[in-house]
């Protein structure tokens, strides 16, 4: 049974988001799994700067778990760093604390893009570094047998001003999967990951045995769009949420950019599930004379350039050809000046704004606009913002959290701090009110039987099962009990069947003892009356003991019908007899009854005995 005591305590006990950190008004982000919140300690034992991440709706989420699991297992520099898991227990929330990054790939993109600024692209020895960056981290998953899956520029965060200044972390390990050597075909639902300006051909093709080459094409898409500051594969996104893998306007975009493959090109193209739609709705002369080369051209990227070849050894069409992470990094991209470095902004200043705080009407301003001016990148970039979300454009804030800088924010702040007195006051009447639901909500509901434990098979052994072998153990032995009062009562009845036979044999007969009858025969009556009242007696204690299992039914028998009580000049009749006679046959059926339980129950036991060795013994 619960201590539902012990679990009031403990939840009281548990430290409470709110009261470790000040994050109100610092929302950063919305991701697909939840809301992203800049926050700092309230108790100032740190100055840092932390990311928030509370998942969407109550509870964990399956994508929430293997976050969660995968972040404390794997550690290292470019890579996101999971502090804690905080559960809020009055509305059921899971909070992530991470490392606290000022800007992502996907911000510092758009910077460049922007049609006001004098530096079209990123220079070149900040591409450079981030994308070393990148693969050290991939190869770090890939060498510990981790997919990501849904690598993009919001996902790659790099870290502000700090001890880790400039350093580039790969973030939102949602879509993460652990694969096995030799790879083994994923569930039917899973082949819709990876964003779609970012996911491989094979993917989009259908393909079940995927391998770690989809990061490396994801790769080499944010390797493009680092070149030229846009997607090179940006396409319309109506069906984002769609569980087929294959994607016309996806593929027309690639075959635009890349031209239509040949199978000298990719060899296992006709073992790809949508081959046979691809063949229907593509023909090859309409992508004659696309190719990267020419692509890249248009973007000042020259085709004998060290960046050019990387780039194009990342995008081949065919998974089995791409080099891995490790062959990049070995690139002589990475060997010639300027050299790759743990600081992206090495040797200059930020030039990139910080985050701007969100309010949850500006988001929905904010995608309402996307809708109407962009709706072919509408798609993109609301699927999935990340760990900690893209910018926005209403409230700026600076300085500590908490700080807002605009006028209406600020006459707010001045109401707020006003009746900051009275809030204080309620919060005591407020907690009381909350702990007293908390003990009306953990009392045992009277008369409802707990259900079982779903999840009980741990170690080959079914706990339930067991619980249950036990519980026909207790019942059989109550029955036992049951049983042999119940022989008891019939051995006395049948007993009290021969006396009166007996006595009947000669009443009424010429030369009978009648004339003894009131000494020897009274005598008689008597301790036979003494008899009926000490069974009865017996009976009564059975009846009051709830340790046997429910009451038998001579019990009911000795309460409903009670033996006739003989007074002292009454004689046996065959009224007696057929009464005596009538509670033996009655107490016999009940045997009969125990013993066919038993024996049911019997073999229950041993059926769940034989599941039982069947589960323990491995299966050759």
């Amino acid at each position: 049974m619960m201590d539902y005591d012990f679990k009031i305590k403990t939840s009281n006990e548990r430290s409470k988001v709110e009261d470790l950190f000040d994050y109100e008004g610092c929302k950063v982000g919305r991701g697909t799994y939840g809301h992203v919140y800049k926050a700092r300690r309230k108790d100032g034992s740190d100055t840092r700067d932390y990311a928030l991440k509370q998942i969407e709706g109550t509870g964990l989420s399956m994508s929430a778990c293997r976050e969660i699991a995968l972040l404390r297992e794997l550690k290292h520099s470019n890579v996101i760093n999971l502090i804690g898991v905080i559960l809020s227990h009055n509305d059921r929330k899971v909070w992530l604390l991470f490392d606290y990054a000022e800007h992502d790939l996907w911000a510092m993109i758009k910077f460049h893009r922007a049609a006001n600024n004098k530096k079209p692209v990123m220079p070149k020895g900040m591409v450079k570094s981030v994308l070393y960056q990148i693969f050290a981290g991939i190869q770090y998953l890939h060498s510990n047998w981790v997919f990501h899956r849904d690598l993009k520029p919001a996902n790659i965060l790099v870290m502000g001003e700090g001890i880790e200044r400039g350093r580039v972390k790969i973030a939102d390990m949602g879509f993460a999967r652990l694969f096995n050597n030799p790879l083994k075909p994923l569930a039917d639902l899973d082949p819709v990951v990876v964003t779609f300006w970012y996911r491989a051909p094979e993917l989009l093709l259908g393909a079940r045995h995927y391998t770690k080459a989809i990061d490396i094409w994801a790769i080499g898409c944010i390797f493009a769009e680092l070149l030229t500051s846009e997607p090179i594969f940006h396409c319309r996104q109506e069906d984002i949420k769609t569980s087929n893998p294959y994607h016309h306007d996806q593929l027309d975009r690639i075959f635009s950019v890349m031209g239509f493959p040949l199978e000298k090109d990719w060899e296992d193209i006709r073992k790809m599930p949508e081959h046979p739609t691809l063949l229907k709705d593509f023909k090859r002369s309409n992508y004659s004379n696309s190719s990267l080369v020419k692509y890249m051209d248009r973007h000042k990227i020259k085709p004998d350039s060290k960046a050019f070849h990387l780039l194009q050894k990342l995008l081949l069409m065919d998974p089995n050809k791409r080099i891995t992470s490790e062959q990049a990094m070995q690139d002589a991209f990475f060997q010639e000046d300027p050299l790759p470095t743990q600081d992206v902004f090495s040797g200059c200043q930020i030039p990139y704004p910080k985050r701007e705080f969100l309010t949850d009407d500006d988001q929905d301003d904010k995608a309402d606009t996307n809708k109407r001016q962009n709706p072919t990148n509408n798609g993109a970039q609301q699927s999935d913002q990340g760990s900690h979300g893209h910018n926005a454009k209403r409230v700026r804030l600076s300085g500590a959290p908490g700080t807002v800088m605009s006028v209406q924010q600020q006459d707010q702040q001045t109401q707020q701090q006003q009746q900051q007195q009275s809030q204080q006051q309620q919060q005591q009447q407020v907690q009381q009110q909350q702990q007293q639901a908390q003990q009306q909500a953990y009392k045992k509901p009277a008369n409802k039987r707990r259900e079982p434990r779903r999840h009980t098979l741990q170690n080959g052994i079914d706990y339930n099962m067991l619980k249950r072998m036990k519980q026909i153990e207790l019942e059989r032995d109550i029955l036992m009990q049951g049983l042999a009062a119940v022989e008891k009562a019939k051995d006395w009845y049948t007993k009290q069947i021969s006396g009166v036979q007996e006595k009947m044999k000669y009443l009424g007969r010429m030369g009978s003892h009648t004339d003894q009858w009131s000494e020897a025969q009274q005598e008689r009556i008597e301790l036979q009356r003494a008899r009926v009242l000490e069974v009865n007696r017996h009976l009564g204690m059975l009846t009051d003991s709830t340790e046997r299992g429910g009451l038998p039914l001579h019990m009911n028998l000795a309460m409903h019908h009670p033996l006739p009580h003989l007074s002292a000049t009454a004689a046996p009749t065959t009224h007696m007899l057929n009464r005596l006679k009538q509670q033996n046959h009655i107490l016999s059926e009940e045997v009969n009854q125990k013993n066919d339980r038993i024996t049911t129950l019997e073999r229950e036991k041993a059926g769940l005995l034989r599941e039982v060795y069947q589960n323990r013994i491995p299966q050759k």
